[in-house]
């Protein structure tokens, strides 16, 4: 596998569609971020991809390794209710209706900090249409023995309450990403619950995940499931951490994603519907969230951040 070079003089890179290119490395392992989005463009560990990214030259697809703030996943019709104001976002997903991952994964990050193995970014969202508040927001990424950390923090500086929740979207590998590659890989989510759909992706309740074909407490080969759902009711270990596991058949080698208690839902993504028909289940997307899909409708998992308020998550990402 060709080793990307690292990006160590950003001046050179605003051309490329991601904006400028960030490395950061440690023993082996490689991460490179991008200026838009401040987002994971991809991660490698002794020359094997971790990630199922997207190259230098080319524009981020299906949200792969963005974040996604004030809101992960989708907003029904892209409107909500809050305080007695009915709110209209843009409709950022035209073919089913709604408003989906956000408002700043598309915008320019500028860099605070940049070190050897770790890096700053921060953004100052704005009012504009359907979001009228302010929220200063900051993506912390470290590199090191324990793999990639990556704390997502938001301040709201209006001087009104407003709604948030937050997720991020990078799809596992195990080091193949070719299509349909993710079929005979070992998989283990340890959710109790999931959040069924309906055909815009907003969900219509919760059903235990026993006896369905979205039953992966235990790790098993994914095999032809198409899985597009949020889960929650998340096993946790002893640190208070839920891992999403993705191996290799022959257990040679995988990749683990964890996250803290401020993530209680997961969303899983084989890829499926996935515009580029190459990038169909080349990669399994594990997205952590802090509120369930369309919270700002229902509530679920919502938080309400009171002028001056932060909110911080962590997860990450490691070799197995």
């Amino acid at each position: 596998m060709t080793k990307e070079p690292s990006y160590r003089d950003p001046g050179t890179d605003r051309r490329l569609p991601s904006g400028r290119q960030y490395a950061i490395a440690s023993g082996g392992h490689e991460v490179i971020l991008t200026e838009v989005g401040g987002a994971l463009r991809t991660y490698q560990h002794d020359g094997r991809s971790l990630l199922d990214g997207y190259g230098p030259e080319a524009m981020c697809t299906g949200a792969r390794g963005q974040s996604l703030i004030p809101w992960p996943n989708r907003i029904s019709s892209g409107s909500y209710n809050w305080e007695g104001r009915r709110l209209q976002l843009d409709l950022s997903e035209p073919d089913k209706g709604g408003a989906i991952h956000g408002l700043t994964r598309w915008r320019n990050w500028a860099v605070l900090h940049h070190t050897e193995d770790a890096i700053s970014f921060a953004y100052t969202l704005h009012a504009c249409q359907g979001w009228p508040w302010v929220l200063d927001c900051r993506l912390d990424y470290r590199i090191g023995e324990g793999g990639l950390r990556v704390r997502t923090t938001s301040v709201n500086r209006s001087l009104e309450p407003c709604p948030y929740g937050t997720g991020a979207h990078p799809y596992l590998s195990t080091g193949v990403g070719r299509r349909g590659s993710i079929d005979s890989a070992l998989v283990q989510v340890p959710g109790h619950t999931f959040l069924p759909v309906d055909e815009r992706g907003i969900p219509t309740g919760h059903e235990q995940v026993d006896g369905t074909a979205y039953d992966l407490r235990e790790l098993q080969q994914l095999g032809g499931r198409h899985v597009d759902v949020a889960y929650t009711g998340l096993v946790r270990d002893g640190d208070g951490r839920a891992r999403v596991k993705l191996l290799r058949p022959d257990h040679s080698g995988g990749v683990e994603l964890w996250v803290d208690e401020a993530y209680p839902y997961l969303e899983i993504f084989t890829g499926d519907t996935l515009p580029k028909q190459e990038r169909h289940r080349s990669g399994l997307g594990v997205e952590p969230m802090t509120c369930a899909p369309d919270a700002f409708n229902s509530g679920e998992g919502l938080t309400t951040l009171e002028p001056g308020q932060s909110h911080s998550a962590e997860w990450g990402i490691r070799p197995v």
